[in-house]
């Protein structure tokens, strides 16, 4: 009986280690031959395909939107406050980017510094996130070309919307078409991908910058009539700026898409971190200056929701400007498109890599070196949900995902710095110096010289540290095992850190869902958020206080960026994620966004064209 129980307990306890157990930052199967990926893309491919997955057709309408109801002319505030909100991530992102440079984002990261079931869940959020953004866009696509071509009965009738009476299902094959056309573009292979994904981009870009200097241009002509009003430049208050920020902050979504193609990056270290901050620096400066010269041209509350654009340049007599809006609004919506399909492929190939999905997913073609049978997998998934389903009612739940991602991110930033896990993986020349020979004795039958060798192995194996310079110092077989008092402080450092970690997130949980449990007492409220305020503030005063662990130096990939202003940047970022994720209506904010992809608003007469 005594037996079972300890057989049981171990099995347990197995099981346990199983959920956090973390993999090294190299993975092996990267190296074997025919799991290589293309490196092809250079700094401003990777920009080209962060911008085009951040910049959606939903800015075209939301800038009327927020304006009339929550910021009036501080609309361009609103936007600067939400992608500094948005940067705090895209610095944790860099710094893991760089540090870890393979594919899967952000749950490759978790997987690296918490564990197998947290990265577990990111990574199916992820793919849940993909799939449905990808067709509800594809979705929004299919009346825009409709009416573009003079409505649905000029297009073939195999590609109109139709609806299954026996069903009540609206099928749109336009839609599913696009998402195959797609498909096929990303199995072609990564440089051809991205050189189409850079064209559509600039043709957005474009347009949003006729709509920046003709509007400039219109508003110095009529002395920016929007900003000369008796309430002044915050009507509705400082409150109404931030709630204005919190909604913009979603149209920020996307520059993570960027970390998805690490390991096709030319020089992964620089080019990663330079292409997210592009990314979010253009979209930011393109934002804020379509709002400044929109909001400038009319007042706020004279600005149309649904055409905010279109009606601004037709009420100064510009009507044919709408062809131009409506161009960029069209081409923003295949960028997003291409950049929904795009990480899914390699995210799903991460996690065969890993074992949590079927190796057929790993496979990578020798001929187009992209994820081929991945690549149809998940366009073919796409393809079926944007035929059968209208996914407006699901597309809330992709933000959840992105903000779920950005908070482990940030507090994988915390656990590297204080806490980095202890399986430093040793460089790649000695790794494979000892597997090839240990493949050479695993031929050989002598026993004893195998067992010999093993021993040196596991002995290099043990007393192998990375220097500076990445390469590995093979010490003193005769390591004592008494452990020193350095090491015994260090670990006791470690613990206090990891649970100052722990603590603080559970301080950012209770002061949220306070803030945002809005059914509760006043006085309930009040004490919850007193409670998760002070527990928060505790732990992130003896995170200050902690020195950072000196072997965050030698982890991963040295020499790349590194997050600044920690842990205070990260510590911001998981509060502002969590605060948006719990206390803010996210679906509803996430389908205002999306609105003018798919519903009627989406259709060219919302720009003022039928």
């Amino acid at each position: 009986m005594r037996k079972r129980s300890e057989v049981l307990f171990s099995k347990y306890s197995k099981g346990l280690k199983s959920l956090v157990r973390r993999k090294q930052v190299d993975s092996v199967h990267v190296r074997r031959e025919g799991h290589q990926l293309a490196r092809q893309l250079s700094a401003l491919d990777l920009t080209a395909i962060g911008v085009g997955t951040t910049i959606g057709a939903g800015v075209y309408v939301l800038v009327g939107t927020v304006a009339r109801e929550h910021t009036g002319p501080a609309l361009t505030v609103s936007f600067l406050i939400a992608g500094l909100a948005a940067a705090l991530s895209a610095f944790c992102y860099a710094e893991l980017a760089s540090r870890c440079p393979s594919a899967g984002s952000a749950y490759h990261y978790t997987y690296i510094c918490i564990g197998e079931s947290v990265a577990w869940l990111i990574g199916w959020s992820l793919i849940l996130e993909y799939t449905i953004g990808g067709s509800a866009i594809a979705r929004g696509i299919s009346p825009n070309l409709a009416l573009f071509f003079g409505g649905e009965d000029k297009l073939p009738a195999f590609l109109v919307r139709h609806t299954i009476p026996q069903l009540g299902v609206v099928v749109d094959p336009c839609a599913a078409v696009l998402v195959v056309i797609v498909t096929i573009l990303l199995c072609a292979g990564i440089k051809e991908s991205s050189l189409v994904q850079t064209i559509v981009t600039t043709v957005n870009v474009c347009a949003m910058l006729f709509i920046i200097i003709a509007g400039g241009y219109l508003a110095c002509k009529t002395g920016w009539a929007g900003y000369e009003l008796h309430s002044g430049f915050f009507p509705f208050g400082v409150n109404g700026m931030l709630a204005g920020s919190a909604v913009v902050f979603f149209s920020y979504i996307g520059f993570d898409a960027v970390t998805a193609a690490a390991e096709e990056a030319k020089r992964p270290l620089r080019d990663l971190p330079l292409g997210i901050g592009m990314t979010l620096s253009l979209c930011c400066i393109l934002y804020m200056l379509v709002s400044v010269v929109i909001v400038g041209l009319v007042p706020y509350f004279s600005l149309n929701p649904d055409t905010p654009i279109s009606s601004a340049f037709s009420a100064n007599g510009m009507q044919w400007a709408a062809y131009i809006v409506t161009a960029g609004a069209v081409t923003a919506l295949c960028a997003s498109l291409m950049g929904s399909l795009f990480p899914q492929p390699r995210l799903l190939m991460a996690m065969a890599r890993d074992g949590l999905l079927p190796s057929f997913f790993s496979d990578i073609s020798t001929h187009t070196q992209v994820p081929v049978k991945s690549t149809v997998t998940a366009g073919t998934l796409a393809a079926a949900l944007a035929f059968f389903m209208d996914v407006s009612q699901l597309s809330g739940m992709v933000s959840v995902g992105t903000l779920l991602a950005f908070t482990v991110v940030a507090i994988s930033i915390l656990i590297l710095r204080y806490a980095p896990p202890d399986e430093v993986p040793l460089p790649p020349s000695l790794q494979q110096s000892i597997d090839s020979v240990r493949m050479q004795l695993d031929d050989d039958s002598q026993g004893t010289g195998r067992k010999n060798f093993n021993g040196v192995v596991d002995i290099v194996e043990q007393s192998s540290h990375q220097l500076e310079d990445g390469e590995a110092e093979i010490q003193c077989p005769l390591i004592q095992k008494q452990i020193t008092e350095d090491k015994q402080n260090q670990q006791r450092r470690r613990k206090i850190a990891m649970w100052s970690i722990a603590l603080f997130c559970i301080g950012v949980l209770v002061l949220t869902s306070a803030a945002a449990a809005e059914y509760l007492p006043s006085l309930l409220r009040f004490t919850l958020g007193a409670v998760g305020a002070a527990i928060l503030l505790c732990s992130l005063i003896v995170l200050v206080c902690l020195n950072q662990d000196e072997a965050r130096h030698s982890f991963g990939h040295t020499g790349g960026f590194l997050c600044p202003f920690v842990p205070l940047l990260p510590a911001a970022c998981i509060l502002i994620n969590t605060y948006l994720l719990i206390s803010l209506g996210v679906i509803d904010i996430y389908i205002l966004r999306m609105e003018p992809q798919l519903t009627h608003r989406s259709s060219l007469c919302s720009f003022g064209i039928c």
